[in-house]
């Protein structure tokens, strides 16, 4: 399978705000509402395939990713890491297969055996690191300091070994104490700057139907005709869906790049919007050796009934 069929990016949904979370005595308390949401989506994906959820539940178009600390009997451990923002140290977590054993052999998926993503519960803060694996303990780590305080959701990307194995999406939340400034009001927007690249995203984001997404990079107003390979692809697309922390289903476009090979100034990717709602999406791209990130905000519509028919034929 070439890169553009396996490059499937991490999406998931966060919390809109941090309505619960509040400083006391220099710590956050945050609201563990998110944890509430993960269990409850854990028990109705994995526990009782066969429920329905009642009148009003909408079907999955496949089953949820990144709202669990389990899946298929994966198991993502508790996540050491420093506990202030002003604490420097490690991020340290494991994965326990199904015997409950750590598990010591992944499968590369786009160009890794690890990707770790971390991002604040209000989208912000966001990352996207390659941890390094302890083969006698099957312990994952990399040196770690938090920017900013808040609650923070930990997405472990993986493929264990073996045919037929899928690539799995592990998350755990993670509390960072000091003082805490929320984003509570991020506007929708389909432009950004980072580090003199500017970055528009267009196309639309309808539920229930595949979309057409496409990502052009200028400077100074000149197209970027430089990106370099990233992750096995010209960019890398990872789309949160606000609210629940699923991760968004995202196809990269395009055949594989060559050693040495650019492309630009437009990177395409197909994207599945499970529901309506806000979506954060967060493209990654590489140019001179460097790794830039530019973010959105979107809001994906109610499609119709005829869009969803044609989307997923056969019902998935």
């Amino acid at each position: 399978m070439n890169a553009a069929g396996r490059l499937i990016a991490y999406g998931a949904a966060l919390a809109v705000t941090f309505g619960g979370a509040f400083v006391a005595a220099g710590a956050v308390v945050p609201d563990r509402v998110v944890e509430r949401w993960s269990a409850q989506a854990a028990d109705t994906s994995h526990d009782d395939p066969d429920h329905g959820g009642g009148a009003d539940a909408q079907p999955e178009t496949a089953p949820q990713k990144g709202v669990s600390m389990s899946s298929q009997g994966y198991v993502l451990s508790e996540v050491s890491a420093p506990q202030s923002a002003a604490e420097s140290g490690e991020l340290v977590y494991t994965i326990t297969g199904p015997d409950g054993s750590p598990l010591t052999e992944y499968q590369e998926a786009h160009e890794k055996e690890m990707h770790l993503i971390v991002v604040r519960t209000d989208g912000t803060q966001y990352r996207h690191v390659h941890p390094e694996l302890d083969p006698s303990t099957g312990s994952w780590s990399l040196p770690w300091q938090w920017e900013e305080a808040g609650t923070y959701k930990i997405y472990a990307d993986f493929a264990p070994t073996g045919d037929g194995e899928d690539t799995l999406t592990l998350s755990r939340t993670v509390d960072v104490a000091s003082e805490l400034t929320p984003v509570t009001d991020r506007p929708l927007s389909a432009k950004d700057e980072v580090d003199g690249f500017e970055v528009t995203l267009d196309g639309d984001l309808t539920a229930g139907t595949s979309n057409d997404l496409t990502l052009s990079v200028t400077q100074d107003g000149a197209p970027v005709t430089t990106l370099e390979p990233y992750l096995g692809a010209f960019g890398h697309l990872v789309a949160l869906r606000e609210g629940d922390m699923e991760y968004l289903h995202v196809h990269a476009e395009g055949e594989d790049p060559v050693p040495g090979e650019t492309s630009g100034p437009e990177i395409s990717f197909m994207a599945d919007a499970p529901t309506a709602g806000r979506y954060y999406l967060y493209l990654d791209f590489q140019i001179d050796g460097e790794v830039h990130t530019a973010q959105f905000v979107v809001q994906a519509e109610q499609g119709t009934e005829n869009e969803s028919a044609d989307a997923h034929p056969d019902g998935h």
